[in-house]
């Protein structure tokens, strides 16, 4: 079974140190697959849902806010906003917070408010949606 070192590294610090036989990761074009032996690369990512089988045979899943990945030498390096397990997320907080970005984003806003409250709002359907999916 072929693997590549793998480093997910959010602003709290190392979300993920090992080995990997696949990634599937949300790039800004869409969704893309990466397996040992990838092409070198560097590829802005968008808030999503992050998939990877460890050596082990067994898939995590991931919300993640924006960032990138780089692949060379078999080792990817991913640097991203946020990242959180399914397990760390607070469903009726993610709730209450979509419901209070989506009423605030009613209101009249600066551009940087709307900005902050459009992230706001990602974020919490992005937590959702994992949930949704591990639950599935």
């Amino acid at each position: 079974m072929k693997t590549f070192a793998t480093q997910i590294i959010s602003s709290d610090g190392m979300f993920y140190f090992g080995r990997l036989q696949k990634l599937i990761i949300p790039a800004v074009d869409g969704e893309m697959g990466v397996l040992p032996g990838h092409e070198e690369m560097i590829i802005a990512l968008k808030e999503g849902i992050i998939s990877y089988q460890d050596a082990k045979d067994v898939w995590h899943k991931a919300a993640i806010g924006p960032g990138a990945i780089q692949f060379a030498n078999n080792r990817c390096t991913i640097v991203v906003d946020s990242a959180e397990k399914p397990e760390d997320i607070d469903v009726n907080r993610a709730l209450e917070a979509k419901r209070r970005a989506e009423e605030k984003l009613q209101q009249k806003l600066s551009e940087q408010e709307y900005k902050i409250l459009q992230a706001a709002l990602a974020r919490a359907l992005n937590r959702l949606k994992l949930m949704n999916q591990d639950h599935s």
